[in-house]
């Protein structure tokens, strides 16, 4: 998936803000520095609502879509506009308000000269690799889920070892004991996987990370498998409170026998990045690389 110019004129923006004060009155200072692009500026209606804009109010997802969504938060706060608009996949330019932020792009500080580089044309955008999450019980269909970062099987604190059973494109893979198992996307190696021991991996590469979360068999190590794989895992333990935990945000209890079916989709989640960044940059500043 290579890079791309973001394509221009963008006439109108959606800001999707994190619902605490310091994100809303963000959301109300890039509103007045947009005024200048002369775009028309919508609000996800908590936000419209606390900054007295009602009007301008409009859930992601719904309606006609913006040009640009930015999206004042975090990492957690993208994942649910993404999975809000993977219908119909638009730009999203993250705005880090504290935390790890890996998916977002700028500070606060940086917001206005990266809008500034974006409306003139000099944005990049990265096509990344979506998940589609299909769960089977007893021959029915009772989820269906697109994912950006990852897909996560776990044991509650009481229940005992897992068996998952891993297909991949009909070939029998293995069994994993183990506490659960993620499935993630270069974007969310970075994320899950990353403390289960798993790889980082370039988003733009066409690849998926199996990572087992503490195995029972040492051997058992992470696999990194091409992105048109079409996975199947099915739940073998019985009698134990299993979880399947979609981005983090989306949770459905499992049950014995479940098939948990993980594909590419076939809509990317668009993400822009100014020409001052690279991904480099991005590792070596949240994860301290080279400091002592």
């Amino acid at each position: 998936m290579k890079d791309e110019m973001l394509k221009a004129p963008i006439e109108s923006v959606a800001i999707v803000a994190k619902p605490v004060a310091a994100a809303r009155s963000a959301a109300r200072r890039l509103a007045r520095h947009l005024e200048s692009h002369r775009a028309t500026i919508t609000f996800d209606p908590a936000t419209a609502r606390a900054i007295g804009r009602r009007k301008d109010g409009r859930e992601p997802g719904r309606g006609k879509p913006a040009d640009l969504y930015i999206v004042l938060g975090g990492d957690g706060t993208i994942l649910g506009v993404a999975r809000a608009i993977g219908r119909n996949p638009r730009p999203i330019l993250g705005i880090n308000l504290g935390g790890l932020g890996f998916l977002t792009e700028a500070g606060l500080e940086d917001a206005p000269a990266v809008l500034d580089e974006i409306f003139a044309g000099h944005g990049t955008l990265e096509r990344r690799l979506a998940l589609d999450v299909t769960v089977i019980r007893s021959g029915r269909v009772t989820l269906r889920q697109s994912v950006l970062n990852d897909v996560v099987i776990t044991k509650s604190a009481l229940a005992r070892i897992l068996d998952l059973g891993v297909s991949i494109d009909r070939q029998f893979v293995t069994t994993y004991r183990a506490d659960g198992l993620i499935v993630a996307t270069p974007t969310g190696s970075t994320a899950y996987s990353l403390s289960a021991g798993g790889p980082i991996i370039h988003p733009i590469m066409a690849a998926l990370v199996i990572a087992p979360i503490c195995p029972h068999t040492l051997s058992l190590r992470p696999l990194v498998v091409p992105d048109s794989s079409r996975l199947e895992i099915t739940l073998r333990t019985d009698e134990s409170e299993v979880y399947l935990t979609l981005d983090g945000q989306v949770g459905l209890p499992l049950k014995a026998r479940d098939r948990v079916r993980v594909s590419r989709s076939a809509r990317p989640v668009l993400m822009v990045r100014a020409r001052r960044t690279t991904y480099f940059d991005v590792l070596r500043r949240k994860l301290h690389w080279g400091q002592r």
